[in-house]
């Protein structure tokens, strides 16, 4: 289906939770979506079934939607389809279509693929922008068509530095050419469409790292003062 539909499906669709997904570290549940005959499967991370951080604000869950939202503005296949469910089993979450995917294959494997070079540098260069705090190896995941996606992006968009991925491979790289195109386009709508998902101050926080990105024109290199690298890398 086209991606309008699927999330129309995702909005309107009825929900059967078919389990929890293990080791998850907030409640996150594998669910049947069904209308009209047509069915899928999903991802539910309900706002109530998420543990309390520090650092992030509550309601975590929008930031997976803000993801969605802002691959979509930059014209990036990369995260599946994903809504704000209000009226859910266990209260108001993120909702996103499941990637029946090959789980053996993860960014340690997809690596050795030169087929994939050029889309692992995009979803790192959509990292750095987002500011992604969590990208492990097991949140790529890789469909039967050989498309790659992310998922996982609910430690995004801090305005504070808090990149932590295992994608440092490309350190120093020069940033491929159809990223310095998707970054001016974001630099031309401002992030607009992410106000009521994140605080307007990490918006602003969203532009000074693509215009850092663009300016330094390459890919960044993990920092001595920062915890660079997440915990479990996969």
């Amino acid at each position: 289906m086209e991606p309008a539909e699927w999330r129309e499906l995702l909005a309107h669709g009825e929900l059967e939770v078919l389990g929890r997904m293990p080791w998850s570290s907030n409640a996150t549940f594998l669910v049947n979506v069904e209308a009209s005959g047509v069915e899928t499967r999903g991802i539910y991370k309900p706002g109530r079934g998420e543990r309390p951080l520090w650092d992030f604000p509550e309601a975590i869950y929008r930031r997976e939607v803000a993801a969605y939202e802002f691959a979509v503005a930059l014209g990036l296949e990369l995260v599946p389809e994903t809504i704000v469910r209000e009226s859910a089993i266990y209260g108001e979450g993120s909702l996103q279509r499941y990637i029946d995917a090959d789980f053996e294959e993860q960014y340690f494997t997809m690596l050795d693929d030169p087929a994939n070079a050029e889309t692992l540098r995009v979803i790192a260069a959509f990292d750095v922008v987002a500011n992604n705090a969590d990208r492990k190896g097991g949140h790529l995941l890789k469909d039967g068509d050989g498309h790659i996606w992310g998922i996982d992006h609910g430690l995004c968009f801090h305005q504070e530095t808090k990149l932590r991925t295992v994608m440092w491979d490309f350190a120093a790289e020069p940033i491929p050419v159809v990223v310095t195109e998707w970054l001016g386009r974001l630099r031309k709508d401002r992030a607009r469409y992410l106000a009521g998902l994140i605080d307007p101050d990490e918006i602003d926080a969203i532009l000074r790292r693509a215009e850092r990105l663009v300016g330094i024109g390459t890919f960044p290199a993990p920092r001595d003062d920062h915890r660079a690298y997440p915990w479990p890398l996969v």
